[in-house]
């Protein structure tokens, strides 16, 4: 009997395990298994070991935004008390961050500067406070160069991206002439800036070699592919390299690729023999990890007096370092969200002496969906039709772009239950009509889509003579729930508590999960969990005698044909089995997604132009829930990043030099409590059997998509002042406002 299962997804699941199994843990709001450790403090981050002899390392940055190193003096930092070195490699460090997945090297190389705040050297002492000290003793010496540093000034300098996980321009039909035809169009442009992830737990890496083998303790999103890059980065066989990652405070995607602390600690640990520990400081996570790009959206829409769309063009503008091929796919959703058999979708890029450009929770969505729901609300507005009523009119069959059907697609169902929860019948269509003293009160929404995605992920599962199961992935968890969903899913198809369960993750000693992002974890992760699972219920069948159609395992007890055992009478020593679960031809053969709909209501003070979100309710359709709280936790976080992104999250760069002026949460401004309402969050049930075993889908980024564009319409509703240019500050609002 096969001690493991490989399923490829060429084919539909239509009956999933999860339906049959007795032990009733799927789609319960269990609580997560993790939170007493990281509210004890005793979940171990990056930077909380502590090592033998372990010496504290500061990372080095360049105070220009575009030069060339000439000369570092470091004579006066290694006279400082307590330093041991101070380690320059110019040729080995790394430029920036990897994109997350790439199992190649970041680029490598920091003699020639590309932005403000690049990693050029680490110093390491005894103490952190005298690294810190000395690093600040480092004297560096530059020949500057003229640098891109003025993005508006250079949109019709944009080159076309090569590559990519979105193709960069897709077209069918004619737009031009379809725009041309159309008795309704809009044609406008809406704008992004960057943003930083703020994570709340900083980037860190506490680097051990044992001869030529290294181990890294670390914060990373994804250590299989992490593993590949920092390997090639080192000149290392992959199999030298270890990578423990077993709790992540935070990624939102700065943390899917090896960043410069973790090869800065690596150097200097291998250069003294001794572990050393690089901690970035909240400054230095800003000035260079990732961010996700800024961005210039042109969109165009053609309907009919009946609303239905004929033409839609969603052309991007975004900005990364010059010859990084990634982009902001801002145009992701609009390949399939609407009707319309006219369609032009392009990315091109800005080449800019700017931190890297990367991903960023719900890359593309996020960013494009303020803009593509915006222009939908206006041309509701041109149209005198309902916003709801035009993205139903305009809710298509199949996919638009590739004609393909969907796996599931409940958006028309969304809209409608949102709608009623909302009480949005109740909105006035008039702008500036509702007024309570000097509050402004408006109602807006916007759709949610986030494509789903599924990963090669593979795992372990084995259960002990005393009738524990261990769980083994180098799966992550950033804080989502996926010690206790993997915990669910071994407990739901093996009959065990999920304290009788121990999930173990973050260590590429163990087999190579999917790792977090992309809304992916817990789908593709999970899947594997099942199909090791499914091989050992087969094994338990067969020493129970019977047929895994006639077996019940349920609070450690195997049941079938009248009888009933012990799961420890039937394991003798111990099962183990592995599953793998792969991508496959369903892929391509349905358009896969997650669907949402948000409604808000905002109140905006006439006097001041202050905005406050009062009421928040979204809908949500993503494949089997496998967690209600966990699951309804990543929503509410994702609107929560919404309503940063409309409101207040801006990264302001010196139009001088390229640098991130406001790089810390005191200057960048998320979120925090008195700014975030109570949010509604509801499920509708659902099962795709085109998505995995699990019957599941991602669902963490779509929270984030299209929630800013909500309350942006809702602001409009409110005041009557269209706002294009995020994030929604009251100085863009004040000129508009009525009278008082």
């Amino acid at each position: 009997m096969s001690d493991s299962i490989v399923l490829k997804m060429d084919t539909p699941v239509p009956s999933s395990l999860l339906d049959t199994g007795a032990q009733g843990l799927i789609g319960r709001p269990l609580d997560r298994i993790d939170g007493p450790l990281k509210v004890a403090g005793r979940a171990t981050y990056a930077a909380e070991y502590a090592l033998p002899d372990l010496a504290y390392g500061f990372l080095v940055q360049a105070k220009v935004g575009c030069g060339r190193i000439t000369d570092i003096d470091t004579a006066e930092a290694l006279a400082m008390p307590g330093v041991l070195d101070v380690v320059v490699d110019l040729e080995t460090f790394i430029r920036n961050p990897q994109q997350g997945g790439s199992k190649k090297a970041p680029t490598q190389g920091v003699e020639e500067v590309a932005y403000f705040g690049e990693i050029i050297a680490i110093v390491v002492a005894e103490q952190f406070e005298q690294a810190r000290d000395a690093a600040a003793r480092v004297r560096v010496s530059y020949e500057l160069k003229d640098g891109l540093f003025d993005f508006d000034g250079r949109l019709d300098d944009s080159r076309k991206p090569k590559g990519g996980s979105t193709e960069p321009h897709v077209a069918t039909g004619d737009v031009d002439a379809a725009l041309a035809e159309a008795p309704v169009t809009l044609d406008g442009v809406w704008t992004t800036p960057s943003q930083n992830s703020a994570a709340m737990e900083p980037h860190a890496s506490t680097a051990v070699w044992e001869d030529d083998a290294l181990t890294i303790y670390g914060s990373y999103q994804m250590p299989a592919s992490d593993k590949q890059q920092l390997a090639k980065t080192l000149g290392l066989k992959p199999d030298k390299v270890r990578i423990l990652s077993a709790y992540v405070g935070g990624g939102f995607g700065s943390k899917l690729g090896i960043s410069a602390e973790a090869v800065a600690a690596a150097i200097a640990a291998r250069k003294l023999g001794r572990p050393v520990k690089a901690v970035m400081s909240r400054q230095q996570v800003f000035d260079a990890t990732v961010r996700r790009s800024n961005t210039h959206q042109r969109i165009r829409l053609g309907a009919g007096r009946d609303g239905r769309i004929t033409a839609i063009a969603h052309e991007t503008l975004c900005s990364n370092i010059d010859g990084e091929q990634y982009f902001e796919p801002a145009g992701v959703s609009t390949h399939f969200l609407y009707a319309g058999e006219n369609r032009l979708i392009t990315h091109d890029l800005v080449s800019m002496n700017w931190l890297l450009s990367g991903s960023m929770r719900a890359p593309g969505e996020a960013a494009g969906m303020l803009a593509l729901e915006g222009a939908m609300d206006e041309l509701a507005e041109r149209l005198g039709m309902d916003p709801v009523e035009l993205r139903k009119i305009n809710d298509p069959e199949v996919d638009p772009l590739k004609g393909v059907p969907f796996s599931t697609r409940q958006l028309t169902r969304c809209l409608d239950e949102g709608a009623a929860a909302f009480g949005w019948s109740d909105r006035s269509p008039t702008p500036a009509a509702r007024r309570e003293g000097e509050w402004l009160i408006g109602h807006g929404m916007a759709a949610s889509a986030r494509s789903n995605q599924l990963q090669e992920s593979q795992a372990r599962v084995s259960i002990g003579s005393d009738g524990r199961a261990v769980v083994e992935t180098d799966m992550t968890d950033i804080g989502t729930g996926t010690y206790t969903i993997l915990a669910q899913i071994a407990g739901e198809l093996l009959g065990l508590r999920p304290e009788s369960i121990d999930v173990r993750l973050g260590d590429t000693n163990a087999p190579p999960g999917a790792g977090s992002g992309g809304s992916w974890g817990a789908s593709s992760s999970g899947s594997s969990v099942y199909l090791a699972c499914e091989a050992l219920r087969a094994k338990i069948a067969e020493a129970m005698g019977c047929t895994v159609e006639e077996l019940t395992l349920k609070d450690g007890r195997a049941i079938a044909q009248n009888r009933t055992a012990l799961l420890t009478e039937l394991v003798g020593d111990g099962l183990s089995a592995e599953g793998t679960i792969k991508p496959g031809k369903l892929e391509d053969e349905r358009r896969q997604a997650s669907y949402g709909a948000h409604f808000c209501e905002v109140r905006v003070n006439a006097v001041t132009g202050e905005v406050r979100v009062k009421r928040f309710v979204s809908t949500f359709a993503a494949g089997r829930i496998l967690n209600e709280k966990t699951a309804r936790s990543q929503c509410i976080g994702g609107i929560v990043f919404g309503i940063g992104a409309a409101l207040t999250e801006e990264l302001v760069h010196d139009p001088r030099s390229g640098r991130v002026v406001n790089h810390d949460l005191a200057e960048y401004h998320v979120p925090v409590n008195a700014d975030v309402p109570h949010i509604e969050v509801h499920f509708l049930p659902e099962r795709d059997q085109f998505a995995n075993p699990l019957q599941s889908k991602g669902l963490g980024e779509l929270g984030i998509s299209g929630a800013g564009a909500a309350i942006a319409n809702a602001i409009y509703n409110a005041t009557g002042v269209r706002v294009r240019d995020f994030p929604l500050t009251l100085d863009k609002l004040l000129a508009g406002l009525p009278a008082v």
